[in-house]
C-alpha cells in the first residue's frame, strides 16, 4: 500500500477500501502529507475551482431539547443562559448580511420540532426571500424534523440543509448520545431532506473519545453512500460542561488540527464536486486553521454575523473564536485568509453544490 497507488485509484474514481482510507488518515507530518493536501487541491480547482462561497450564520435560538453527551448547548447544562432572537431580528440580521454581500444565509439553532418553532422558521425564510427579493440564498441547520414540516420550509424559501450525523457507525453514535437518540431516526432524516429537494448536508466530528481511523474510514464512505451535497465536518473540541469531557484528558489541538485537514482532502478526492465548509472549529484550533482548510480542499466559509452580544450563548465548544468580534470584524479577517491562499471570495452568490445539480440530472 502506497500513497501513489491510492490517489492513483481516486483520481479513476476508484473508491479506496477501509484500509486504504485508515492509511490516508493516518499519514505523519512530511511529504506523503503535502502530496495528499497538493492532490486534493487540484481536484478541487478541477471540479469547483478557487472559488470561496460564504454562508453568513445567525444562530438564533441556543434552546435545545437534544441532552448530546459532547455540545455545550445540550439540555441539561444549565450554566447556559437560554436566548431566542425575535423573528424581526432574525429577519433583520439577513438582510445585513444581503448589505454585506455574502449571498447567503444560515439559520442554525438548538433542536426542537414544537409548532411555535416550525411556524417561526417557516415566516422568517419567506420573510427573508422576500424582503431580498429572492436574492438570499438559505440554508436552515435545525434538527430532526418530520417530512412534512421539512416541505414547508422548502416551499417557504429554504433550498439547503446541514444535519451532521456525527458519527455514521451506530455503536459510537450510542456512546455519545443518550439512549433516546436514535441514529436510524436522523440518517432517515438526511433521506426526508433530500426527498424534499432540499441540497442536503452531513458531517461528523473527528478526533473523538472512542472514535477508531476505521469509523472515520467508514464515515467518509457515509457521504457517499448518502450521495450527500455538502460536507460540515470539523474536529471535535471539548466543553467542559459536558460528560464527553472527561473521556479526553489528553486533548491535543495538533492532532485534532491534521485530522481535520486529512479528512478534508479525503473527502475531496473521494467526493470531487461536493461543497465542503472550513469549519470554525479549524480556526478554533489554530488562527489560520480556516485558511489550512482551504489549501486542503474546502471551498465554503461560514462566518458567523449573529448579533455580537448572543455569540456568547452559542458555545458548542470551548475556545470558539469571533466571539467578541463584530461581522464587519469577521469578514476583514477572512479576506485576509483568502489572499493569503490565493482563493477568490464569491460576494453575492449563493454558491450552490455542482454536485447536486449532477445528482438531479442523473
Amino acid at each position: 500500500m502506497n500513497l501513489s497507488s491510492i490517489l492513483e485509484k481516486m483520481e479513476q474514481g476508484i473508491t479506496p477500501d477501509i484500509p486504504e482510507l485508515v492509511y490516508l488518515l493516518e499519514l505523519p507530518d512530511g511529504m506523503e502529507k503535502d502530496q495528499l493536501f497538493a492532490a486534493a487541491y487540484q481536484t478541487k480547482l478541477k471540479y469547483v475551482g478557487n472559488k470561496i462561497h460564504l454562508r453568513g450564520i445567525i444562530e438564533f435560538s441556543n434552546i435545545c431539547t437534544k441532552n448530546c453527551c459532547y455540545c455545550g448547548i445540550r439540555r441539561d447544562n444549565h450554566k447556559v443562559s437560554r436566548y431566542q432572537i425575535p423573528e424581526d431580528d432574525i429577519v433583520t440580521q439577513a438582510m445585513a448580511a444581503d448589505q454585506m454581500g455574502l449571498g447567503s444565509v444560515v439559520l442554525q439553532s438548538g433542536e426542537r420540532s414544537d409548532e411555535a418553532f416550525i411556524a417561526l422558521i417557516e415566516r422568517a425564510v419567506r420573510r427573508i426571500k422576500q424582503e431580498s427579493n429572492g436574492r438570499l440564498g438559505i440554508t436552515l441547520s435545525t434538527g430532526e424534523q418530520s417530512g412534512e414540516t421539512y416541505q414547508r420550509w422548502f416551499e417557504a424559501g429554504a433550498h439547503r440543509f446541514l444535519l451532521r450525523i456525527e458519527a455514521s457507525v451506530p455503536e459510537l453514535y450510542a456512546k455519545i448520545h443518550p439512549p433516546d437518540h436514535s441514529w436510524e431516526k436522523r440518517k432517515n432524516c438526511l433521506k426526508l431532506l433530500s426527498e424534499a429537494g432540499y441540497q442536503t448536508g452531513t458531517g461528523v466530528m473527528l478526533g473523538l473519545p472512542f472514535q477508531t481511523m476505521e469509523h472515520i474510514a467508514k464515515d467518509l464512505l457515509f457521504y457517499q453512500e448518502m450521495n450527500v451535497d455538502m460536507i460540515g465536518m470539523g474536529p471535535y473540541i471539548i466543553h467542559k460542561d459536558t460528560p464527553l469531557a472527561k473521556e479526553m484528558p489528553d486533548f491535543d489541538p495538533e492532532r485534532q488540527l491534521q485530522l481535520g485537514l486529512k479528512a478534508i482532502a479525503i473527502t475531496r478526492l473521494l467526493l470531487k464536486n461536493v461543497n465542503i465548509a472550513s469549519t470554525t472549529a479549524l480556526q478554533a484550533l489554530h488562527p489560520q486553521g480556516r485558511k489550512y482548510g482551504l489549501l486542503a480542499g474546502a471551498n465554503v466559509i461560514m462566518p458567523n454575523i449573529t448579533e455580537s452580544c448572543r455569540r456568547a450563548g452559542y458555545l458548542l465548544y470551548q475556545g470558539k473564536p469571533g466571539v467578541n468580534d463584530d461581522s464587519a470584524a469577521g469578514l476583514e479577517q477572512l479576506k485576509r485568509e483568502a489572499a493569503e491562499a490565493g482563493e477568490v471570495i464569491q460576494w453575492n452568490e449563493w454558491g450552490d453544490s455542482p454536485h447536486y445539480f449532477a445528482r438531479r440530472q442523473g
